[in-house]
This record gives C-alpha cells, structure tokens and sequence, in this order.
C-alpha cells in the first residue's frame, strides 16, 4: 500500500563511497533536503557501503565534505548499509518462513547455461527457477540463495510523481534473489529494508532507478509495509545532450568548491537544474524551500550549463553578507591548499569587499580584484600594469604624491584633487587612471583608483606611488 501523503515527511540520500560526489548526486540531494525542510520534515544519510572492494573511507568523507559544502545538514546519524546487513538478512528469512520466499539450489553454471540456450533459441532469458514450488523434502543439503515469490500475473504499477503511472507487467519480472548462496544480502533488499526501518516516505532518486521500484515494490508487499511516494528525477546531461561525464568537464562537488563558486548559487543553480517555478532564475534558499515541490520537476534530463551556473554565482556573491563571504572565501583558501589570509590580509578584505562583490562570479574572480589589498610593497607590476607606468611621464607620480599627502581623504575630495591634477598637466584624469591602477595594484583592471585609495589607506598610498616613481627614475 502507498505511504500517507500526510505523514511526516523523511527523505534520504543514499550514495555510494566508491569515488567522488557526482554533481547529479548533489543534485538529488538538494532535491530531497528541500522537499524535507520545506515541510518540516526530516534529511537523512545513509552510505551504501556494501560493496567493500571499492568502498572506501576517503570517498565517504568527500560525500561528507561536498554536503557539508553545499550547506546540506542531515538529521541523526550517517547510517551504514553494511553494518546493517544482519537485519537484511533477518528480512529475508521472516519471508521465506512466511512462504513468500524459497530456497534456490540453481547454480550460476546452471543459470549461464539456461540464459545461453534462450538466446540461441530466440526465447525470454528471464530465469523461472525450478526450485519455486519444490518440495522441502528435496532440498539438497547444499549452498543456496533464497529469491522471492514474483507475482507471476497481473501488472504493477509504479505510482511517480515525476514520470506518472509506470505499469509493468509482472511476467516480467523474476523471482530476484534476496540473499546469495553465501548469505549476503543484495542490494536491492538492503535499500527496502532501510528505507523503511529509517521511515523513508518519500524516495527522489534518478530515473536510472525507476525499473528497481517495480522489484523493490515486491519486498514492501510481501513485507506489508508502506510502499513510499516515487519520485525518479531525470539525470543531468552535458551540453551535448549526453549525460554528464568527465568530458564535459568538472563533475565532482568538490570540484566546483576548488573552482571558487559559492555555495549559494551552487545551491540555486542546481534546484533550477531540473525544477521550475514560473520563471524565477534567482531566488534565495528561503524561497527554494517555500517554493519546492515534486510538481515542479520536470521529465527531460536537463542540461548543464556553466554560463548560466556563473551568472547566478555572480548574483550570490554581490548580495551576500561580508562576513559569510569572507568565511567562505576562507574555506576556498583551505580546499585549495592556499595559504590563509593573515589578520592585515582579513581586514584589508573586509574593508574592500564593498567594491569587489559586484562583478565577480567566482572567489578566484574576486580575490584577483582584491589583489591591491592583499599584497604588501613593493608591489611588482604584471606585464600590462608596467606598459602602464611607462605611458606617464617620470615626474608625474612624484608630483602627485604632495597633492595627496594633504588632500581629505573622501572620495569626493580624491576626486577633485586628481581631477584639477590631470586639468594642470593638460590631460584627463581617464589618462592617470591608469598608471595610478599599476602603481596600487600593479594590475590593470582593478576597482576604481578612489576605491582603492580609500581601503589602502593614505599612508600606504602615498608609499605605493613613491615607490613607482622611484621605480620609473630607475629604468
């Protein structure tokens, strides 16, 4: 029977510690960490652990690491399939005591045998197993695995709130093994039987799960449990339309937390990725919880898109709080095995934040335009800031630097200082701009010269311009 919509809502993610954190695993679950806090709900964890040849504990802390990340807290504790493998086990005994189950004595030679035969012959190679309706009498007293008693007609039907109603029919199905011949519980138990022991009642997981539900549905019946909402979401597809892989570039989380994008319009980005609501592009994650919903979710694979992911990453960034970017940024340094900002480095940067936010849609975009507050004297232009100095002539910077010494520091009085200075010397102040950018910052594309003279200070401004014109006497 269906699971109550009216229940509490208890969504789960569920991967894999075999490898990084799949973009499209994030992806799901952002999907089931909205639908779950949007409704006051619970977000578990479970690591499907049981593959111990290619489990491994770094690949469980990257999944830790890459929610962490993305800001995704989970309720309770992370459970562990493995460890949980006595109870799959127990499971499929209570069915097979129930006669909802039986012992199957067929070998994999026997089983190769009959699927080889079948081909050649042109018949289903789906395997009816003769030991279903044996008699316990004739059980050989031999390894054994125990399968379940597969409605043999009728259809199922697959109830999606994504993809509709899904009907299979039911001599399709096999009579799949519950627990092999050395009693390890499969996969496809060990996912019903957490599913309803965490009292999971909504299951959002990619479309490339969906024929499981038809086979994961006969251990709910059989069982007499609940049977939880479906919702199987599309996967996500490169720009070329095929899904997402190495070739399309980046595909871990942690990949784009190194690349410098923000966790908030990572978040943005991938609830619209697949989802929408009218048209909001950008929307803050207040509204993603309010707004999310199962119906919204659309049956194509979307398509990722890394101009579109910049866009709203830029948007993040400009309207978020100083102090949040700045830890974040911090966290960026780490992932990255930078060094981290010194107490003068910190504070520089959180007194220029005001003019670096704007236009920047990565950290690594934004520390770049921090540059002239992060670096100390002598500053050592690049190649187009000292194309720059050369275009003034020597005397021009020293010149300025009395001007300043004695200006209010405001930018308005900046402005008019610089700007009477450019009309003496017969030029614009659009022609100083540029030497003074390489002299700050020795970078030519920077915030304006007044916003960096404001955040430097006039001590250090004044340095930074006698140290260019001592620079100039010199070459």
């Amino acid at each position: 029977m269906p699971a109550s919509e009216s229940a509490p809502v208890v969504t789960r993610i569920a991967p894999s510690p075999t490898g990084y954190m799949h973009i499209g695993t994030a992806r799901t679950a952002l999907f089931n960490w909205l639908y779950a806090r949007g409704r006051g709900g619970r977000f578990l964890l479970r690591i499907e652990d049981t593959d111990r040849t290619r489990s491994t504990p770094e690949a469980t802390a990257a999944i830790l690491q890459g929610l962490a990340w993305l800001g995704l807290d989970h309720d309770g504790e992370v459970v562990s399939q493995f460890e949980r493998s006595d109870r799959h086990a127990e499971v499929a005994h209570q069915l097979l005591a129930e006669g909802k189950a039986y012992k199957c004595f067929s070998t994999q030679d026997e089983i190769a045998a009959f699927r080889d035969a079948a081909r050649a012959e042109g018949r289903s190679t789906l395997f009816r197993s003769p030991w279903r309706d044996a008699d316990p009498s004739t059980h050989p007293d031999a390894p054994h695995a125990i399968r379940i008693k597969a409605p043999q007609d009728g259809t199922t039907v697959i109830r999606d709130r994504v993809q509709g109603d899904v009907t299979i029919r039911n001599d399709q199905l096999d009579d799949m093994i519950l627990l092999r011949s050395d009693g390890t519980p499969v996969y496809m138990l060990a996912v019903v039987v957490d599913d309803h022991d965490m009292g999971v009642t909504h299951v959002i997981r990619g479309d490339d799960h969906l024929n499981n539900a038809a086979r994961q549905m006969m251990i709910y019946d059989a069982m007499g449990w609940d049977v939880p909402v479906w919702a199987h979401i599309p996967l996500i597809h490169g720009p070329d339309g095929k899904k997402m892989s190495k070739r399309h570039g980046a595909t871990g989380v942690d990949e784009y937390q190194k690349m410098g994008y923000p966790a908030a319009g990572m978040r943005n980005y991938l609830t619209r990725l697949g989802w929408s609501h009218g048209d909001d592009e950008y929307f803050t994650d207040e509204q993603a919880r309010d707004w999310f919903d199962l119906d919204g979710i659309g049956k194509s694979p979307a398509r990722f898109d890394v101009k579109k992911l910049e866009n709203l990453c830029g948007r993040h960034i400009a309207d978020a709080e100083d102090a949040a970017l700045q830890q974040e940024i911090g966290a960026y340094l780490a992932a990255t095995g930078q060094p981290a900002l010194t107490t003068r480095q910190a504070q520089r940067l959180a007194d220029a934040m005001y003019c670096l936010k704007d236009r920047a849609r990565t950290f690594p975009e934004l520390l770049e335009k921090a540059h002239f507050a992060l670096t100390d004297r002598p500053i050592e232009p690049d190649g187009k800031a000292q194309q720059a100095l050369q275009t003034v002539s020597d005397g021009i910077l020293s010149e300025l630097t009395p001007r300043l010494q004695t200006a209010s520091w405001t930018r308005d009085d900046l402005d008019a200082t610089l700007g009477a200075f450019a009309e003496e010397k017969g030029t614009k102040f659009g022609k100083l701009a540029g030497p003074l950018r390489a002299a700050l910052a020795g970078r030519a594309v920077t915030p304006s010269v007044f916003d960096m003279m404001l955040v430097l200070g006039r001590d250090e401004t004044v340095a930074r311009l006698q140290d260019a014109a001592a620079r100039a006497e010199r070459s």
